[in-house]
């Protein structure tokens, strides 16, 4: 065979393959992306560039707020009908409540401690002037939270995105069913496929949060700028420094000595759905990578589709407990409202006992309202943080999803049912890998898997 014969008959080369950017690093680029088109659109007077900024953004939020109804519902319910399949369910469930409230607790203690210190509503340079009282679809008391859980039909929650009530909905037909038996299985099996069906297309919104974090942060940015930031900084800064605690000091102690695993691992493993809770702004968005992580993390699988569902509507350690105690002390200040032992106690119970009114969404001003009008406060102080919201949520909400990835790990460590070695062992991943894990998940888990203590 000759020489020319042989060479023709060689493999062609392989082609180099593109190497994929990780998603940490697509959600990095577009925080800085959008940072400088932000700035460039506000300095530059640039109309067109500040108009496609919102736009971006928009767009992104909606296609959230799109999934969130039908979401929350499917999801609920069928978390309720699986703890059929988990050993002491009503253990289970009643010490994750029981931690949710005890983790909101420490979180309000924080906030209430870096605001007292702090003094964060002296010397902003604001007015009265600046000001307003909030949208009235947005205002909140007690009776009109304890009220408007219950809906007057089934349809307008969904329409006008009631989360309370849809949860509320959820938690019925969800506990109906578990009564039901093999009766309501059909039912079951159906929103077993809808709720697949939704996490699917929620996946392929998940993988646009880069260019929706250049749209969000762009807008920020060019709407107000650092001159804003500047006025509240102190109540900024206060916001972001309790986040922190809670997040790095308080997580990690109660991981290492009540759950007794390394957090640094936990972080490991729950980083993903950190990062897009924190440019998503929204606890529901996130629901899917959130449960990805808690079962990666070593939670059975029907534990955490119970615990991270209710999590993503009621447990708001940032957004329920931080911040209302924060901006209660900045309104207080403001205002020159004197406050004392029975207001700081009323914050507490107000954060412990109220913190569905959050209800997975963006933003925590029905939250804010509902914490001033207990304490009497003026309304109007709402209007003073409006402004700064879309920058202070941001870091919320990423304490949210990181506290509804903790206390799953803490009840099941407790428990004896958390999967020691699957913590050990759990990294970081891409949205791909996570999509196409969850694409192949076939029947769920034995209940055996699910059962100790």
């Amino acid at each position: 065979m000759s020489s020319s014969s042989a060479d023709t008959s060689a493999p062609a080369p392989a082609r180099p393959r593109i190497p994929k950017i990780p998603f940490w690093a697509q959600i990095l680029l577009g925080l800085v992306l959008g940072v400088v088109l932000g700035w460039v659109a506000r300095n530059w007077d640039v109309a067109w560039l500040g108009t496609t900024l919102t736009k971006v953004g928009e767009i992104f939020v909606q296609l959230l707020k799109l999934a969130v109804a039908p979401l929350v519902f499917f999801a609920i319910t069928i978390s309720i009908t699986n703890l059929r399949n988990v050993h002491n369910a009503a253990r289970l469930a009643t010490r994750t409540l029981l931690w949710f409230m005890v983790t909101s607790l420490i979180a309000v203690v924080i906030g209430l401690v870096i605001g007292l210190l702090t003094n964060p509503g002296s010397g902003t340079g604001l007015s009265s002037k600046d000001a307003a009282k909030p949208p009235s679809d947005s205002t909140g008391s007690w009776l009109d939270f304890l009220t408007g859980i219950i809906p007057t039909d089934v349809i307008t929650p969904f329409t006008e995105l009631k989360v309370l009530q849809i949860v509320f909905m959820a938690v019925v037909v969800g506990i109906a069913a578990l009564k039901l038996g093999e009766k309501a299985e059909p039912i079951l099996k159906l929103g077993e496929s809808v709720l697949a069906l939704l996490q699917k297309a929620l996946w392929w919104i998940i993988r646009l949060a880069p260019i929706g974090t250049i749209g969000l942060i762009g807008t920020a940015i060019k709407d107000y700028g650092w001159d804003l930031i500047g006025s509240y900084a102190t109540f900024t800064a206060d916001v972001y420094i309790g986040g922190a605690l809670v997040l790095f000091v308080v997580y990690p102690v109660l991981l290492a000595t009540v759950a007794k695993v390394n957090p640094l691992q936990f972080f490991k493993g729950a980083w993903p759905a950190i990062q897009l809770a924190f440019v998503s702004r929204s606890s529901v968005g996130t629901m899917p990578l959130t449960q990805k992580v808690t079962e990666r993390l070593g939670v059975p699988k029907e534990y955490a589709s119970f615990a991270v569902p209710f999590g993503s509507t009621t447990k708001m350690d940032a957004c329920a407990s931080i911040y209302p105690a924060i901006a209660a002390i900045f309104v207080a200040e403001f205002f020159h409202v004197d406050m004392g032992i029975k207001e700081y106690l009323l914050i507490a119970f107000v954060a412990v006992v109220g913190s569905a009114a959050t209800a997975g969404l963006t933003g925590a001003t029905v939250m804010l309202t509902l914490t001033l009008s207990t304490l009497g406060l003026p309304l109007e102080g709402v209007g003073l943080l409006l402004a700064i919201d879309p920058i202070l949520d941001m870091g919320r909400t990423a304490v949210n999803v990181a506290g509804q990835v903790v206390v799953p790990v803490l009840v099941s460590a407790r428990e004896k049912i958390l999967d020691l070695e699957a913590f050990r062992t759990a990294r970081s991943f891409s949205i791909e890998e996570a999509e196409q894990d969850d694409s192949q998940r076939g029947a769920p888990v034995p209940a055996a898997a699910g059962a100790g203590g």
